[in-house]
């Protein structure tokens, strides 16, 4: 909700409700003006409550770009279902947008925590015609077919790889996303996706030091057509506006994945939690 506004932002009102995103792009400088609006000021700065700036837990932060940044919540979207579009929402789809899928093709997501629970939600509004969703927990695995997921892999059951290609007469698949942040399940995607086929990378590699390995024989000596795509949360207010307007519709309803909710004095247990994985936790909802 708007505090305060400052004197050169129109079109708002104090007191309104907002969305903001976690990426606040600039939209002026060389990377926004190039389309690359995650990036905005040089590699991973569109992030700038990460790094840059005191970040929204907070009981007040302060919006850069404000006027494209603030984008209004409907009054039939609750706030417990907007705040997933400020980055578990616009990550996970543009997972899935990366894949560049054409109806009826099929499509392997890696992982399904929040993020890749949304690219599996992304991956069938796309019209995925087959969607295979790897991940162990059975918690994860009942929402992965609640959002659309055709297939489960359970990796603790057998070789990912082996398993889809299994699934796919050994041909594989059009696109696969890694949502893990791992080198094995991004060899995996490698492994797992046709020659001509699409990698989308919305992993977080940064907590796992080991390099990335390229598999020759999947990379077809890097000579077959395969194409890998990464990316951060888009944001901007037209983005969010477009995710909003999903929420809206009812196409999409992302909080069966919030397991747990917390006061604003509970943070740093839901963050013992989120990182321990323990309960069954998916994602927490901190209330102010």
């Amino acid at each position: 909700m708007i505090e305060k506004l400052g004197s050169a932002v129109t079109g708002f009102q104090e007191g309104q409700r907002v969305l903001v995103c976690a990426v606040t792009p600039c939209y002026r400088c060389e990377y926004c003006q190039r389309g690359f609006t995650s990036q905005c000021g040089g590699p991973l700065g569109g992030y700038k409550y990460t790094t840059q700036m005191d970040g929204n837990m907070a009981e007040f932060f302060v919006v850069p770009a404000a006027a494209a940044n603030l984008t209004p919540i409907p009054d039939d979207v609750t706030d417990a279902q907007a705040v997933y579009c400020c980055d578990m929402l616009t990550t996970g789809f543009v997972g899935a947008e990366h894949t560049y899928l054409q109806l009826g093709e099929t499509i392997a997501v890696f992982a399904q925590g929040p993020v890749g629970l949304c690219a599996t939600m992304g991956a069938n509004l796309l019209g995925a015609g087959q969607i295979i969703a790897v991940e162990s927990r059975p918690e994860r695995q009942a929402l992965a077919k609640r959002f659309g997921a055709d297939v489960i892999v359970d990796y603790t059951r057998g070789d990912s790889v082996e398993q889809i290609m299994d699934i796919t007469g050994g041909v594989g698949v059009d696109g696969a996303v890694e949502a893990f942040g791992f080198p094995q399940t991004f060899e995996a995607c490698l492994r797992v996706t046709k020659a001509g086929g699409r990698i989308s990378n919305v992993g977080y590699h940064g907590e796992n030091p080991a390099p990335l390995q390229i598999p020759l024989d999947a990379f077809g000596l890097g000579m077959n057509d395969k194409s890998i795509h990464t990316a951060l949360c888009p944001g901007g207010s037209a983005r969010m506006t477009r995710l909003l307007r999903l929420l809206q519709s009812g196409r999409i309803d992302p909080t069966p994945m919030t397991t747990h909710t917390f006061g604003f004095d509970e943070i740093e247990h839901a963050f013992a939690l989120m990182t321990s994985k323990e309960d069954g936790i998916i994602k927490p909802l901190i209330t102010f």
